[in-house]
């Protein structure tokens, strides 16, 4: 699938797109957060925003690097930042940041950030214009 995207600037608002308390499920060994469990909170908040460009559905055409700057611990709230860098035809380039609020202390620290791109799909998959009509009803 290929992202139609322009050099069209998005609102480059950061909006609160997710809050989670991280939970003993969360951790590994080490008793800090999987990653994969990061990848898929970014990709929700990645889909918030999306949302905010119309009622589709929204699916994730690429994730940029992740690098993880600092770990987050069991009990830690971690808060998903996001704000559209651009907008295409058929999708939206958004940036999604993480921090983490120490369960202890209360300290914010920078966890990682990454740029999405969501393209706006059919019901058979096919990427749509996402400032069409929208396709996702109360019924759907």
């Amino acid at each position: 699938m290929t992202a139609n995207s322009s050099n069209t600037n998005g609102d480059g608002e950061r909006r609160l797109a997710l809050q989670v308390v991280t939970l003993p499920r969360d951790t590994n060994h080490y008793g800090t957060i999987f990653g994969g469990v990061i990848l898929s909170l970014i990709d929700q908040a990645g889909f918030v925003e999306a949302r905010r460009h119309g009622a589709h559905r929204w699916v994730t055409a690429s994730i940029e690097t992740v690098c993880f700057t600092a770990p987050v611990h069991l009990g830690d709230m971690v808060t998903l930042y996001a704000q559209t860098e651009r907008t295409g035809t058929t999708s939206v380039t958004i940036k999604v940041e993480v921090e983490a609020e120490r369960y202890v202390g209360a300290k914010i620290v920078s966890v990682t950030s990454a740029h999405l791109t969501m393209v706006a799909v059919d019901a058979q998959g096919s990427p749509i214009p996402f400032d069409s009509p929208a396709t996702m009803t109360d019924e759907a």
